[in-house]
């Protein structure tokens, strides 16, 4: 795998850049949409009231943007070109599969409600995954959506992740039970062949 960090990258309609503090409070807004963080937050619930507060989560960006440039780092800002406005997030990361081979990565994203169904989740996550595929040479990426997330699972397949024949159990922060998810992945090699059918 070739570490190269979180390097600008542009599509069409979108900018994807490295982590700022500038755009962090936007981000956190973003995240405290209801219909955003019900599949996407998993930290600890006994600290779910912490969120709401923007000092408290102002420090916490603050140090994680002390490493937003390192070269281990893939974590993006979604930019639109059209005016500016960072609408999303887009990351990967180390599995927590329990092996962690370094070659097998996690993928998550989220985008602004008001701008989801515009295909910038598909444009945003794509660019990310050539980029990891093609330019990190990473082998393989594992990951899961909610079972009752349709617009989650179906973007996966879309972009050429398989549905595995297990599931997984997840329980995120602002829901009250475990949510079962689909496990999805797809390799190098399925990703390129996959993409090849759809030129």
């Amino acid at each position: 795998m070739q570490y190269l960090g979180s390097q600008e990258l542009e599509t069409k309609n979108l900018l994807l850049k490295a982590q700022t503090f500038e755009e962090q409070k936007k981000l956190w807004e973003i995240l405290l949409v209801p219909e955003v963080n019900r599949y996407y937050l998993t930290i600890p619930r006994k600290f779910k009231d912490k969120l709401f507060d923007w000092d408290k989560q102002k420090e916490f960006y603050e140090k994680e943007m002390l490493e937003s440039l390192n070269n281990d780092i893939f974590k993006w800002s979604i930019f639109l070109k059209e005016n500016g406005e960072c609408i999303g997030r887009v990351t990967c990361q180390e599995t927590n599969d329990e092996n962690r081979i370094p070659e097998i990565r996690d993928v998550s994203w989220y985008i602004d409600p008001k701008y989801q169904g515009c295909g910038f989740g598909y444009e945003a996550a794509k660019a990310m995954l050539d980029f990891m595929f093609f330019k990190c040479n990473i082998e393989k990426i594992i990951t899961c959506a909610a079972v009752c997330n349709p617009a989650s699972w179906k973007l996966m397949e879309k972009l050429g992740f398989k549905r595995k024949i297990i599931k997984r159990t997840i329980q995120y922060t602002f829901l009250d039970e475990e949510t079962e998810c689909y496990v999805y992945e797809v390799s190098k090699d399925e990703y390129i062949k996959f993409n090849e059918t759809r030129k």
